[in-house]
């Protein structure tokens, strides 16, 4: 019985109920998972102002990339659970988690000390303004010692998509999103701590999390079906070699993405600390809600794994299907709210700032581009993910993040001299090189060729 509420069998039912009911945890625990970092830049805009809200954005970047790159063989880590799982294998699925562990843990010890070792010249690279560059220090130092915190919660996280589970993440983000804002309220706002009090509020908040999402596995590790003896978390060779042929294109996808998010921010820090301080803070609400509509990604790759996995290829382009009547109708909500609130929005991570708020119109302009081609990934991409197709899915990310990110942003912002504008429009048509190609490959069909990952286990 205890296993039931671990596992979900996503191979039989209702499709569109099942997709709605898995997604509402996941838009929810993305939303929360955002909002934490967003009140770390209301609260840092309140009481430090503009330079600190440029240091915490730019440097958020820095640590986020190697998040990401941790998120991308913890994702590869999911697709093999829920193929295995949509196949039957549960013993493949023990070795597969024993192994995702150390593998992702270790990563991100190995990240943290490079980013330590290297944070000047980083700096130094994305152009920070000079006013924010000791805050950016600061709050990057201590976000980096905390990333095996952020790893490992992200690590737990795709393990239970995998499975089937959203309830789980959903609980152990809220944990630290009110850790987090109690925290942020005591070092920012109370005792005066600057940028550091928010670092220090988002590390803790993340290793309340991830050790409550541990003690609470460990209780319940036989519905779990890990039962986190020491012999199990020996990397087995056959899944390591797995994870690392689906990780390795997938992290260079997560990496590359946030990576040409720096590249574009570095040109724009060069215009200035307010169009820095706008552009971080329009990404904040941007990402908020690109999260939210995340959430039908989520769910839906786990879903196209497991029914990939057991063989109907029909029922997973069902769940397709479903994901794009979700995420256009979210889309369209979105975008109502952008244009009746954005500058609202601005005004609550920046309030003091009228020059900020004058960019936020330029600023929303640009970035409504953006929401028809996430709109499409949602499905298409969610798809080529649970298909296992990692190569394809970090040539689309080039495609997206490298070459259209940060080339059109330079020819809009820098080419054609439309500046702010200009880079903001960039960045906003970018998905576009990932979003059309993976809708073609879908409705092409070429994909049924293909042997599952289920079946090399």
């Amino acid at each position: 019985m205890a296993t039931k509420t671990l596992r979900k069998d996503f191979t039989q039912g209702n499709i569109s109920r099942q997709l709605l009911l898995f997604a509402l945890p996941f838009m929810a625990s993305n939303a929360m998972q955002v909002l934490y970092s967003a009140i770390d830049m209301v609260i840092v805009g309140k009481f430090v102002g503009t330079f600190g809200l440029s240091a915490v954005s730019q440097s958020s970047l820095i640590v986020n990339f190697a998040t990401m790159v941790c998120l991308g063989f913890s994702n590869a880590g999911q697709v093999l659970i829920a193929q295995a799982l949509g196949a039957g294998k549960k013993k493949e699925m023990s070795r597969i988690m024993g192994t995702l562990f150390g593998f992702v843990l270790a990563l991100s010890l190995v990240l943290s000390g490079i980013i330590l070792l290297l944070h000047q010249p980083i700096l130094t690279l994305v152009n920070i303004p000079d006013e924010a560059r000791d805050m950016a220090v600061e709050y990057m130092i201590i976000c980096t010692i905390g990333l095996f915190f952020t790893a490992g919660y992200n690590m737990v996280s795709a393990v239970l998509r995998g499975m089937g589970d959203a309830k789980r993440p959903f609980m152990f983000i809220a944990i630290a999103s009110v850790t987090n804002l109690l925290l942020d309220l005591l070092f920012t706002g109370w005792l005066g701590w600057g940028v550091a009090g928010a670092a220090w509020a988002t590390i803790i908040g993340q290793g309340v999390s991830f050790i409550f999402s541990l003690f609470y596995l460990y209780r319940k590790r036989e519905a779990f079906g890990f039962d986190f003896a020491k012999e199990n978390f020996i990397p087995d060779l056959k899944y390591v070699g797995m994870i690392a042929k689906q990780g390795v294109p997938m992290a260079i996808q997560s990496g590359f993405i946030n990576l040409s998010m720096i590249v574009v921010n570095a040109q724009i820090n060069n215009l200035g600390v307010v169009e820095s301080a706008a552009f971080g803070v329009g990404v904040r609400i941007d990402d908020i809600i690109n999260k939210i509509s995340q959430g039908i990604q989520y769910a839906a790759m786990p879903m196209v794994s497991q029914n990939i996995g057991a063989g109907d290829q029909k029922r997973a382009e069902k769940v397709v299907h479903w994901a794009w009547v979700y995420s256009f109708a979210l889309t369209v909500f979105f975008v109502a709210m952008y244009v009746l609130f954005g500058k609202q929005l601005f005004m609550l991570f920046d309030p003091d700032n009228p020059a900020v708020h004058a960019m936020s119109g330029e600023f929303i302009r640009a970035i409504l581009w953006m929401f028809p081609a996430f709109a499409i990934m949602r499905g298409s991409g969610a798809f080529i993910q649970g298909l296992g197709h990692a190569k394809l899915c970090m040539v689309l990310a080039l495609l997206d993040g490298v070459v259209l990110r940060i080339g059109l942003s330079w020819l809009f912002g820098i080419g054609f001299g439309w500046g702010f504008f200009g880079f903001v429009l960039g960045y906003g048509l970018a998905p576009y090189g990932y979003a059309i190609p993976s809708l073609i490959y879908f409705l092409s069909g070429v994909w049924k060729k293909r042997r599952t990952l289920a079946e090399e286990m």
